[in-house]
């Protein structure tokens, strides 16, 4: 299988977390995660839509206050409303977006936190977690099936495997589209990814391939859209220990006739220790990545599955 280029894969990201000094108290919140390992492997946009209003460093903290059924973005003591200004941003920039394969947010900011930001009641000091900033809410409305992520979230290894997963996919998608989509490109596309895709939701799994089958040329370009929508939300489900360890299964069946009795127990001992969360992930996919080494099989090489990401970000060692 042809993999799209790292340094191709472009993400945006909020400025703070690259060490930029964009806070409110002329600080930063660096991820040292983003800055010195995910940098090496996607091409960072960063965005400080507060900033960009002009809001400058240091300055008085924001908030978001519901009046009404209005969100307003306006500052702690009450002396200037932004509303209007991160509105036009976060619309306008937005818009530019459409050639970003993932974005990394800033938690809890009322500009670019995606979850969980404090939401105040007009005139009054109560406010309750459950707002979402001004900036990342038009960035998911006006992109739905983007990867987004809160750099805090990226601490938990599932999540951060998810997440680069799901961004690998989808820059592999956008080259599709960009060297011109055909229904075989899409079949060939979803072959490859047949095993990840199970591993993540393998009901879903099952409707998405009758959608490539029987369309006519130039319908495509609604097939495609569905296809994609359906392919993003499978791989936005986070996959379990038993769904990996029943596409690892699966994947045994192809050495059944090069493995003596022995070596498919030791396989089959090692997938059912990682079911048993006695092993990571690693350990039995290190196993079915010899055999098929032994034993190339052309289905089985080109299954994104087996290399999702670059196997130097270790991903799959610590779950």
């Amino acid at each position: 299988m042809q993999k799209a280029p790292h340094n191709g894969i472009k993400v945006g990201i909020s400025s703070c977390l690259l060490g930029a000094k964009v806070r409110y108290d002329g600080g930063h919140k660096q991820s040292r995660y983003c800055q010195n390992v995910l940098v090496k492997y996607f091409d960072f946009q960063p965005l400080c839509p507060e900033m960009a209003i002009g809001l400058g460093t240091p300055r008085k903290t924001i908030r978001l206050v519901k009046d009404d059924d209005v969100i307003r973005v306006v500052a702690s003591d009450g002396s200037f409303d932004v509303t209007d200004d991160m509105n036009k941003y976060s619309r306008e920039t937005s818009a530019t977006l459409h050639h970003l394969s993932g974005y990394i947010l800033c938690a809890k900011s009322p500009s670019c936190g995606m979850e969980r930001v404090t939401l105040y009641k007009a005139g009054t000091n109560n406010g309750q977690r459950d707002g979402v900033g001004v900036f990342a809410a038009q960035l998911m409305k006006d992109h739905p099936l983007l990867p987004i992520e809160e750099e805090g979230r990226l601490n938990d290894t599932l999540l951060r495997d998810n997440f680069i997963t799901r961004v690998f996919a989808y820059h592999q998608w956008k080259c599709l589209v960009e060297d011109g989509l055909n229904l075989a490109k899409m079949i060939s596309f979803h072959a490859q990814h047949k095993y990840l895709l199970m591993a993540h939701n393998p009901a879903l799994y099952y409707k998405l391939g009758p959608m490539l089958s029987g369309n006519s040329g130039h319908q495509i370009e609604q097939v495609a859209d569905e296809y994609v929508a359906l392919f993003m939300q499978v791989l936005s489900t986070l996959p379990t220990r038993k769904s990996h360890s029943n596409t690892m299964s699966h994947l045994q069946g192809y050495f059944k006739s090069h493995l003596n009795s022995e070596q498919r127990v030791d396989l089959a001992h090692n997938i059912d220790k990682y079911r048993q969360g006695l092993l990571p992930l690693m350990a039995p996919l290190t196993l079915i990545n010899h055999y098929l080494a032994l034993y190339p099989d052309p289905y089985l090489v080109q299954q994104v599955y087996l290399h999702p990401h670059p196997d130097e970000l270790k991903l799959r060692y610590s779950h």
